[in-house]
């Protein structure tokens, strides 16, 4: 009896991964690739650098914190997991206007606008990324540097990828802390 339920576990499994594959072909859906995901974190980095850039300028970089959200996070078309490094008192973000607020200052109080900073450049350096498909997850630590200052801080993070019905690679979670400071 065991070996007949075994059987039919895997024969159910192989049936799902076929019929997964048959619905990502007719979507048009590719895999991702390594380079997909470096080149999505260059542009959240440079994304991060023109808003804080915007910012001193005294140019519209409201503007341009909803446009990096609508282009990188999947808040239109799914579910986005976002918890950002510097909130504690709504340490989650579920919608994209909560996300905008973390990046500029805007709804949730404890937001000073992260990407006021301002920062000259944002460097990833992954862990791994992990393909699976039409998705991807990527850890590790991604340096600011302080426009300023010029001092570095680093930051832990954790990205999930997932392309669009149109083949765009999107962030649908976000998760970035500070390394573990045994003093504290």
């Amino acid at each position: 009896m065991q070996f007949i339920k075994s059987i039919f576990i895997k024969l159910i499994c192989v049936f799902v991964l076929v019929s997964s594959s048959f619905a990502y072909a007719e979507a048009g859906s590719h895999n991702i690739t390594k380079s997909d995901v470096i080149e999505a974190q260059k542009a959240w980095g440079e994304g991060i650098v023109n808003i804080g850039l915007a910012y001193t300028k005294k140019q519209n970089y409201t503007n341009i914190a909803n446009k990096l959200v609508d282009e990188l996070y999947d808040y239109d078309e799914g579910e986005v997991l976002f918890k950002p490094t510097k909130a504690s008192e709504k340490q989650f973000r579920r919608t994209k206007e909560e996300a905008v607020s973390y990046f500029v200052k805007g709804i949730e109080p404890e937001d000073h606008g992260f990407a006021l900073q301002p920062w000259s450049s944002v460097r990833f350096d992954n862990s791994n990324i992990i393909i699976h498909g039409d998705t991807a997850i990527a850890m590790g630590n991604y340096f600011f540097t302080d426009a300023t200052t010029k001092k570095e801080t680093k930051v832990e993070y954790t990205f999930g990828y997932v392309l669009n019905k149109e083949g765009k690679l999107l962030i649908n979670v976000h998760h970035s802390s500070f390394p573990y400071n045994p003093k504290n």
